[in-house]
């Protein structure tokens, strides 16, 4: 286990009330440096909260429309064309060069009931040869509690139809409709996930339960073979790392090393360096309190438990993870770019090794569902929420 170093992040926001999950809270900024908004068309120029931190930049940020509830995105290798995901259900292709926008066919009936519904995508290694994607949803059968899945499926960007979708994976099903998570990250032949804990605390310590862990999957959904808990029952032969409360973003740098962003509790989100066999602690162990107010122990040396590369003190509630690895944005190579949705922020933390160090930090104005990286070096964020906007970022 490496030295308990963590970075915690103070992002000056003060949490406002919520009728919904504390996950979904929404959060307003008391920074005096606060950036102007984004005008709602056009172009528009951003720059970053305070000049004192390393990393100052100026941005130009083009709307590029809006969509309903979106969820995840994926440029697809070897295409002019972006994939998107919105929450109820709908899978959408946008043509980067003309902007057109059209719905695909064939998309999975998903159970759409508050953090549930149609979540991630990512093209599969052959995509360019045979339009293989991996999709991930919640769904409820008749008698059963909602649960998620993940499929693999083909897609003809031609007729915009999604074909022979194939259910691989299952998570164990359980009432209440939080704390799914279901990110995805191909890396060579393997298929890692990130799998909630449903709000139930206890299965991420349970490690023949694939709740609140990461798993390591082969292309077609099976338990990878090498896999550090193999043998011990249950599920266990598909867990890689275990003890995350709803980890909503996973990417790798350059080394290949694995990274994952986790919405913690009050005060305890989370990005982690993901090692094999290694446990984060929770329920046993967060930077934060619950949000009832009760205390969970902190991260300390000796407690078994990795601690976080970096933790945010008050919640931005991190809801995607895309590391940077073009050139456009000159220095940014190995960065991690983590979207905030109650902190309504973008930051940017250097990656080196297992630390982390956040060099900048971004007031959105709104909250920051996903981070996509495009072919050009181009960052593009999407909006939660109904009518949110599609943002591309590019030097200013």
């Amino acid at each position: 286990m490496r030295p308990f170093l963590p970075l915690v992040v103070s992002t000056a926001l003060t949490l406002s009330a919520c009728t919904g999950s504390p996950d979904e809270a929404t959060a307003t900024s008391t920074n005096p440096a606060t950036n102007p908004a984004i005008s709602t068309s056009g172009s528009s120029s951003l720059s970053s909260g305070s000049s004192e931190r390393a990393g100052f930049e100026e941005f130009t940020v083009t709307n590029h429309g809006r969509f309903d509830e979106g969820w995840a995105m994926a440029f697809l290798p070897g295409t002019d064309l972006l994939l998107i995901t919105e929450r109820g259900g709908a899978l959408k292709l946008r043509d980067q060069a003309t902007g057109e926008v059209r719905e695909v066919s064939g998309a999975p009936k998903v159970y759409h009931v508050e953090q549930a519904g149609l979540h991630d995508v990512v093209a599969g290694p052959t995509f360019e040869r045979d339009g293989t994607v991996y999709l991930s949803w919640v769904k409820q059968e008749r008698g059963s509690e909602p649960r998620g899945v993940v499929a693999r499926a083909r897609l003809d960007t031609e007729s915009a139809e999604l074909t022979d979708v194939t259910e691989i994976w299952q998570q164990e099903p359980l009432e209440g409709a939080a704390h799914f998570s279901l990110r995805m990250l191909i890396q060579d032949d393997h298929l890692f996930l990130t799998s909630g804990e449903r709000a139930a605390f206890d299965p991420a310590q349970d490690v023949t339960s694939t709740l609140g862990k990461i798993l390591r999957l082969t292309l077609d959904g099976r338990p990878a073979p090498g896999n550090p808990f193999a043998g011990q029952g249950g599920r266990a032969d598909e867990v890689w790392s275990m003890g995350h409360r709803n980890p909503l973003g996973i990417d790798q740098d350059s080394t290949g090393q694995i990274w994952s962003t986790e919405m913690g509790p009050k005060g305890g989100d989370e990005l982690n360096a993901i090692v094999e066999g290694g446990n984060y602690g929770w329920p046993e162990a967060s930077m934060g309190v619950n949000y009832d107010g009760s205390d969970i122990p902190d991260h300390a040396e000796g407690d078994g438990f990795i601690a976080p590369a970096a933790y945010w003190a008050p919640s931005i509630s991190p809801g995607s993870l895309e590391i940077y690895d073009g050139e456009l944005f000159a220095g940014w190579a190995d960065s991690a770019l983590v979207g905030g949705l109650s902190g309504r922020t973008l930051v940017r933390l250097e990656l080196d090794g297992s630390d982390a160090r956040v060099v900048g930090q971004w007031d959105m104005g709104e909250r920051i569902r996903a981070v996509e990286e495009a072919p050009d070096g181009s960052v593009w964020l999407l909006e939660d929420g109904g009518r949110g906007r599609l943002l591309e970022l590019r030097p200013g």
